[in-house]
């Protein structure tokens, strides 16, 4: 299987970008993991469209680490397809630690909330800890707030970065690449965590997306992928944006499928059944996101 970043670097070179889907349990992994394989052999002729599952700290929690660590690893080797595994939003070098020692594909040190200074110091810490474990792990750093939960929102959070003077700066974004080693980063664009309830997430900023990539060198990944337009993404994609992440909408998706199951089925208690829906649900999401990051329409 292609390393990590060699598969990056390829969507980057095709202008399209790799779905990053987040998991709490089996049945989420499975619905990505049919979704993709499902439009490799149906568009792709047998050619596979990469995917990486991300596990936040609360998810880790929930699944396990050494537990989704040998999932990913039992579909590698029964499907020989090209599955990652990332460790999403970690807050301490010590979280970081754990999951470099578990033999994790990629892992992002979430410092945003932090001050430059900091987050450029406990960052370069995590990258020289992973590098000196596995040359071959990603390390991602995050810089600019977009706040932290994957969920549906009345309003805008007061305290994420949607504007001109408030998305991640150009020069901040060059000198924090420089002085900690990231293999990736993640900026504020415009970009929010979850998914507004009644109208679209924020627009992009294309352009700074653009000047980034540019400046700093590394690719670029978008979080709060949920909620944002489809005609943002293709610029997105354009502009330098190399992995997105999508949680909020699988929830959403998981959710909905489990109200109608039971609606529709009160007196059923098997799991696997009521489940079904759930599992549909998800994996039509994230058909959809691969297909419209991969420009299959």
């Amino acid at each position: 299987m292609k390393k990590l970043l060699d598969v990056i670097k390829e969507a980057e070179d095709k202008k399209v970008a790799i779905g990053h889907f987040n998991i709490s349990n089996l049945e989420g992994l499975w619905a990505i993991f049919r979704a993709a394989k499902d439009l490799s052999v149906s568009v792709l002729n047998g050619v596979e469209v990469p995917i990486i599952i991300g596990v936040s700290e609360g998810e880790r929690d929930f699944v396990g680490i050494p537990q989704v660590r040998a999932l990913i690893s039992a579909f590698r080797d029964q499907y020989n397809y090209p599955i990652y595994l990332n460790a999403d939003h970690t807050y301490s070098f010590e979280r970081v630690k754990e999951v470099v020692d578990a033999g994790f594909d990629a892992v992002i040190f979430d410092g945003s909330a932090l001050s430059l200074d900091e987050n450029i110091k406990i960052t370069k810490q995590c990258v020289e800890y992973a590098k000196s474990k596995n040359p071959d792990i990603l390390v991602e750093g995050e810089l600019g707030f977009i706040g932290k939960s994957s969920k549906m929102l009345d309003e805008l959070p007061d305290d994420v970065a949607i504007t001109n003077e408030t998305i991640t700066k150009v020069e901040e974004a060059k000198r924090f690449v420089e002085e900690t080693g990231v293999d990736l980063l993640a900026p504020a664009v415009g970009n929010i965590h979850g998914m507004l309830k009644n109208v679209p997430n924020p627009r992009l900023h294309i352009e700074h997306i653009k000047k980034l990539r540019e400046a700093i060198g590394v690719p670029l990944v978008l979080h709060g992928g949920s909620g944002i337009i489809d005609e943002d993404f293709k610029q997105a994609i354009i502009a330098g944006i190399s992995i997105i992440h999508i949680n909020t909408e699988l929830r959403v998706a998981y959710q909905q499928g489990l109200k109608r199951s039971l609606q529709e089925n009160p007196e059923e208690i098997a799991p696997y059944k009521i489940l079904k829906e759930s599992l549909l649900g998800m994996k039509q999401v994230a058909e959809k996101r691969l297909r419209l990051f991969n420009n299959f329409f």
